[in-house]
């Protein structure tokens, strides 16, 4: 890939839409893009990894694998995301793994100690960075609350209306690819798959979802909001 059509790609990252190109080549950019075929690990045990990540396209499965040898899954990274050591802090990921998830992944990753430099060039990327991470981090804290108060039903109703708030929702009804297992769901809201599934399907039933091979359609979000509201 080109020089121009990498800088394209990554402008289309908003943590670097305006960077000129002479500041990126200055940044040196163009050798920190990766790309990874499907469930390729991108790192794994990562007790001394020391890096930063920003998904450019695809998804990253983040998880860790526990006493019996079973993949659990803590996190699933899309396109916009950053993963890795996110809190710039080193040796702190405790053994977790990211992979290529679905398909091909591409991503920028660099180094800590690299990409602290590139902030102190550029104080607009830091505070770019901040706002960035302090999106994901109330991601984060929502998850834990709904755990915490939330019923499975009523767990599963936000889980996918967040997914829909990362598509277009035109005339209060969203379309998005559903690229994720029962199981993954599950272990992603505290659940049992069965649980998911038969949830699932009572929504379906009562015409709140509909779903197809890779795809689900919501047809009517504010009542999928209402009932994740009064429960």
């Amino acid at each position: 890939m080109s020089v121009d059509q990498n800088l394209l790609l990554i402008r289309n990252y908003d943590l670097w839409a305006h960077i000129s190109e002479e500041e990126y080549e200055a940044l040196n950019l163009v050798h920190n893009f990766i790309e990874a075929n499907k469930n390729q690990f991108i790192y794994f045990d990562s007790h001394f990894h020391n890096k930063l990540y920003f998904l450019k396209e695809g998804f990253i499965k983040i998880g860790y694998i526990d006493e019996t040898g079973r993949e659990i899954v803590k996190e699933i990274i899309q396109k916009g995301e950053v993963f890795g050591q996110i809190t710039l802090e080193r040796n702190n990921l405790q053994g977790e793994f990211a992979k290529a998830y679905k398909a091909k992944v591409s991503l920028c990753a660099f180094n800590i100690e690299d990409f602290e430099k590139i902030c102190e060039k550029k104080p607009v990327i830091a505070l770019r960075y901040s706002k960035l991470i302090g999106n994901q981090l109330k991601k984060v804290e929502n998850r834990l609350v709904n755990l915490l108060h939330k019923d499975v039903r009523t767990r599963l109703i936000n889980f996918i209306l967040l997914l829909a708030n990362n598509s277009t929702i035109t005339n209060n009804s969203a379309a998005f690819p559903i690229f994720l297992t029962h199981e993954d769901i599950a272990q992603l809201i505290g659940s049992s798959r069965q649980t998911v599934t038969t949830s699932l399907n009572e929504l379906e039933a009562a015409g709140l979802l509909h779903t197809t091979k890779g795809n689900m359609h919501l047809p009517d979000v504010k009542s999928l909001q209402k009932m994740a509201t009064v429960s």
